[in-house]
């Protein structure tokens, strides 16, 4: 029988360009500023038992990998379309074969169409974002160390609405977000973890 607890790994990245200043369409020729991740023990009723969270600038990857070893799941926000893309290249291993969970991929199956992560955010949890994306990049081309404090900050704080957002729909089966005629939307997702097959390791060492 398996382990009952779960270890997770929630993270996100800022980059150092937008698609504006590259030729092509991939996210790993934006350039990785900053990886934030809050990594996390879980019991069997998914109730917090120890985390972390820890941000890595672009010196400090080398060590960052191993953080990434051995975790149920590593979720992100559309993480599947840009973060894995961005950081796969700069992975000492296959950063693919980690059990990605996109939480963008569910709203989307849920709703048939994207919605952001603030928006997501602001109707279900009450608060959002605290920053835009296009800052970070700003922040990172100011390079002082005001700057670079509040690039830090604002990835950091996105890795905890990460957080949050995923925690809501594990323990309660739905979202919510505003449509374009200003109406509160709540649509279902399942987050829960698949049945394992017990005969087989559940986690992936990679060192």
């Amino acid at each position: 029988m398996r382990d009952s607890m779960f270890t997770e790994i929630i993270f996100d990245i800022e980059t150092k360009k937008i698609f504006d200043d590259i030729l092509t369409g991939n996210p790993a020729d934006l350039g990785i500023s900053i990886i934030s991740a809050y990594k996390r023990t879980l019991d069997d009723k998914f109730n917090e038992v120890s985390g972390e969270i820890i941000s890595f600038w672009e010196e400090d990857f080398p060590k960052m990998w191993a953080y990434f070893s051995n975790v149920d799941r590593c979720i992100g926000f559309n993480s599947l379309h840009f973060d894995v893309p961005a950081m796969a290249p700069l992975c000492p291993f296959d950063f693919n074969k980690i059990n990605h969970f996109d939480i963008m991929t569910h709203v989307k199956d849920a709703l048939g169409f994207r919605v952001g992560l603030g928006a997501i955010a602001a109707e279900t949890l009450g608060h959002t974002k605290i920053d835009h994306g296009l800052n970070a990049v700003k922040y990172w081309a100011e390079h002082t160390e005001e700057s670079l404090t509040k690039l830090k900050k604002y990835c950091e704080a996105d890795v905890i609405v990460t957080k949050e957002v995923y925690d809501y729909g594990l323990k309660n089966g739905h979202l919510k977000f505003v449509d374009k005629w200003n109406v509160s939307r709540q649509f279902p997702v399942n987050f829960a973890y698949p049945k394992i097959d017990t005969s087989a390791p559940t986690q992936i060492g990679l060192f």
